[in-house]
């Protein structure tokens, strides 16, 4: 298990002083990502091997969202490697150890010169320890999509939507869907799955649908291809 330290920033919150689903998650994000630099696997390794590890779907569930100066501990550990898979969990606590948000995901080994998932090889997967996955309910990776869906918005990517493996970064996706949610929906579990990579200067459709106790965001090209669905259960 591999863990960083931190206090939420002024720059992480919402208008209620707390930090957004979109911070939580680069806060997975960044703990994974430095995890990796660190057992030097990271952005360089990878690049060179014409490879990178593509996020395929995340569950979150929050518990609490943390206030701004209030000091966190996240961790991430790896759960197993399943031919071109790797299952990963997260969990973010306070020093006090209070759990207030943990994930699962799920991330697919791709040749980066012909976008196709290939096995990593023993090297890729050999500096990562390998623990039991986290009890969590077990739900599907793949979202039902609502019968009806409106668009409700578009947006350009722009640069700084773009990661180091040129495309939309996961988190962004995550962002801009919770663009098409009340402004006092109040998220307490959220799962995304990922179809197509968007790029630079593609135009993204936003379509919304409420099902239930479910709110169902579609972010689409100009065909209405969807590039990820995002859901998300929670209160008003």
């Amino acid at each position: 298990m591999y863990k960083i330290e931190g206090r939420i920033r002024y720059s992480e919150c919402g208008t209620d002083n707390k930090a957004t689903l979109a911070a939580i998650i680069n806060y997975f994000q960044d703990c994974t990502s430095e995890n990796s630099e660190l057992l030097g696997v990271g952005v360089a390794y990878l690049k060179e091997k014409h490879r990178a590890w593509v996020l395929n779907s995340w569950q979150v569930v929050v518990n609490r969202y943390p206030e701004c100066s209030e000091e966190i501990e996240i961790s991430t550990w790896a759960t197993g490697f399943k031919g071109v898979f790797g299952p990963r969990n997260f969990c973010m606590k306070t020093k006090a150890g209070e759990m207030l948000a943990y994930a699962n995901t799920l991330w697919v080994y791709v040749d980066t010169e012909t976008g196709r998932p290939v096995k990593p090889d023993e090297e890729d997967m050999a500096p990562y320890v390998v623990e039991p996955p986290m009890e969590m309910e077990n739900v599907s990776r793949k979202i039902k999509l609502p019968e009806r869906a409106e668009v409700v918005d578009t947006f350009p990517v722009r640069k700084y939507h773009i990661d180091t493996n040129n495309h939309m970064n996961n988190s962004q996706y995550i962002q801009l869907a919770t663009e098409a949610l009340p402004d006092s929906f109040c998220v307490t579990k959220m799962r995304a799955e990922y179809k197509k990579a968007a790029v630079y200067g593609e135009k993204i459709l936003l379509k919304f649908a409420k099902e239930e106790e479910r709110v169902v965001v579609e972010l689409c090209d100009i065909d209405e291809n969807p590039y990820a669905v995002v859901e998300f259960i929670g209160e008003n």
